[in-house]
């Protein structure tokens, strides 16, 4: 099944690291496998950040633990896309963005080709990118970006601490309005200090969480382009500002194909950060209708990398000659972040879905054990939590620190949250697609809702409406995914709803979820490992009427009131509590069906990659750091694998 990994660091938060929590008071001088830092009237002088003050790599590591420092450049990898493009502008809400449109862009603290944390062995810590070093004192209200003189954009022109700031106001003016809204609440000013040296402000009594590493996140913009070109940040547009990055575009065709190649004059290729990274010469994405014709176009090897979300493809279709005969790889690696929390979301504003005994009744047509022994080859777990397999998970009743935090919060909470288990999702048996107890369950919920079932099987409320419930679906997601919706969708008309699948193309799937037009839709919020103001665009009320990433458009004053604790714990035991805490509340809301999940990468590649061993448990880094072998690559063109 498709199994999109939402990482904490979402593109249109600015790749925001919301993860961070309470600082320290007084900053000590820590050398070897600590931040390096001057203790002065409180002010910490660091190569990175760490909220909590520590960092895993010293001012003077020379390259991450995980990558392979002697990995040779060179070579290409290619991987597919499904649907279409019409801009390579990530950053508004009008238009499909290319993929990867995002990856020329750098920021002052650094991270990932595709938006992953770097480094990847680490959870919460940044490190200097396009800044060398960075200054704040132990409150927090303020921090100063020192930048890298020799950083360049494309065009060979400086990045500058102008082109910081410049970049900051525009995601303020032209950005998504959350986001905007957001940060203009908790940066109130910033100041160019000379040509590479940049200062925020941050507003006073508001936790210092999420700040500056959400500073220091921004992607950084060439303002000579936007104002010689007169571009907007919120347009559609095939016509892309200069990166600084170490890739940039080599060609575009419209709805088939984007090249993106290794920047030979890359500024950054000798950072220790750097080292081992960004390996391919080229980096190419092909374009398909739809999975089965992508998959098809792999067999053929129309692209060379393949990361697999389909059940039935994985168990029954890698069988193909390439495959046995060892031109093609196929493997499982672990995958060490938590699962996105992906399901059948409901739309909260639809007045139909108000109830929570009809989200309820709804969520039981939803038969886990027989979709994953008949339709996904028993592959699969059951998803229950936003934190799934992880110490933050909820389980059972609160006690302890959790408990003691959750009634910290008054009469806000309802007063089963605290005597009551963390919901679990429903069971049912796997010998057939109807659970009869289920049913049983699922028709009282809504009688005693007010649906009553008529003459003729159809449920109508007293005024004679019909309970219509509307699914939107995308016909370029994968055909297994089809069939489970289908069958969900069969036995929700079994209970007496009128249930409708829409099944519509990819662009305008993509404006009616803008839009939030539906009743259920197959989405996923993201999962978290810490705490941070990005909780708040995800699951809070104040953006739920236009935010995004809040699909439901979830508002809820308990799980508001949660988060905004959270961001005031003052200890990392305080923070897993709060975050138990809010895993449990999410679950109780009940705003999305849980599915499955997977706890490994499923991967099929043309023999031409290799990778480090072990992997970082927070990246797959197939862009990052993996590496192409020239004679393994030789050895496959010879075999009239590869062209």
């Amino acid at each position: 099944m498709t199994r999109s990994r939402a990482r904490a660091k979402a593109l249109p938060d600015i790749r925001a690291r919301a993860f961070l929590t309470a600082g320290i008071m007084l900053a000590v001088l820590v050398i070897w496998g600590k931040q390096v830092a001057a203790q002065s009237d409180d002010i910490i002088i660091s190569h990175g950040y760490s909220f909590y003050g520590d960092l895993t790599y010293p001012a003077d590591y020379t390259h991450f633990d995980y990558v392979n420092p002697d990995a040779p450049k060179g070579g290409e990898i290619s991987f597919a896309a499904l649907g279409t493009f019409d801009s390579m502008n990530p950053y508004s809400r009008k238009g499909r963005r290319g993929q990867l449109s995002w990856m020329m862009y750098e920021s002052l603290l650094g991270d990932g080709p595709s938006g992953a944390a770097v480094p990847a062995d680490t959870y919460g810590e940044g490190y200097g990118l396009l800044a060398e070093r960075l200054e704040y004192p132990a409150s927090k209200d303020w921090v100063i970006f020192y930048m890298r003189k020799e950083a360049r954009f494309s065009d060979g022109t400086p990045v500058t601490a102008h082109d910081v700031l410049f970049s900051h106001n525009l995601l303020l003016e032209q950005g998504l309005p959350s986001y905007a809204a957001a940060v203009k609440k908790r940066i109130p000013k910033a100041e160019v200090l000379d040509d590479h040296t940049i200062k925020f402000y941050f507003t006073e009594d508001i936790s210092r969480r999420s700040l500056i590493d959400q500073v220091g996140g921004v992607p950084v913009w060439s303002k000579k382009w936007f104002e010689d070109t007169g571009a907007r940040l919120d347009e559609s547009r095939m016509e892309t500002s200069p990166g600084s990055g170490p890739y940039m575009i080599e060609s575009v065709d419209i709805n088939r194909r984007i090249v993106y190649k290794r920047n030979p004059d890359y500024w950054g290729n000798d950072l220790p950060f750097n080292v081992g990274r960004n390996n391919f010469d080229r980096i190419r994405i092909e374009y398909f209708g739809d999975d089965t014709s992508a998959f098809e176009g792999f067999k053929a090897g129309e692209y060379t990398f393949r990361t697999e979300g389909d059940s039935k493809k994985w168990a029954t279709s890698y069988d193909f000659p390439r495959v046995a005969k060892g031109e093609v790889v196929k493997k499982e690696l672990p995958d060490g972040t938590p699962p996105t929390p992906s399901g059948i979301v409901f739309n909260l504003g639809r007045d139909v879905l108000k109830d929570k005994r009809v989200r309820q009744a709804i969520a039981l047509g939803f038969n886990f054990e027989w979709t994953n022994e008949s339709l996904q080859y028993g592959l699969f777990k059951q998803r229950a939590s936003f934190t799934q397999d992880t110490p933050l998970m909820a389980t059972g009743v609160p006690e302890g620190d959790e408990l003691a935090f959750l009634q910290s919060l008054g009469d806000i909470l309802p007063s089963e949250l605290l005597t009551e288990p963390a919901v679990m999702p429903h069971t049912s048996k796997a010998d057939r697609l109807l659970d009869r107890r289920n049913l049983r369950t699922a028709m009282k919920m809504l009688d005693e809702a007010g649906w009553a079932v008529g003459s003729d099987g159809k449920r109508r409320d007293a005024s004679g409406r019909p309970l219509r419930v509307t699914l939107l679906f995308n016909t370029a997601s994968d055909g297994t995914l089809s069939g489970v919706i289908e069958n969900f969708m069969s036995n929700l008309t079994a209970m007496g709803l009128d249930a409708v699948l829409e099944k519509v193309d990819p662009a305008q799937y993509t404006l009616r979820e803008r839009d939030r037009d539906y009743d259920l839709v197959f989405d996923s919020y993201a999962s978290f490992l810490g705490t941070g103001t990005g909780l708040m665009q995800r699951y809070g009320s104040e953006d739920a009427a236009v935010s995004l990433f809040n699909p439901a458009g979830l508002a809820s004053p308990m799980v508001d009131a949660i988060i905004q604790a959270s961001l005031q714990a003052q200890s990392s035991e305080e923070e897993q509590a709060s975050l138990r805490a809010l895993d449990r509340a999410l679950r109780y809301e009940f705003f999305m069906i849980p599915v499955w999940y997977n706890d490994s990468y499923w991967l099929a590649y043309y023999d031409q990659y290799e990778h480090p061993e072990p992997l970082p448990p927070y990246a797959l880094g197939q862009l990052d750091f993996w590496w192409f072998n020239a004679d393994k690559a030789a050895a496959l063109k010879a075999a009239g694998a590869l062209r």
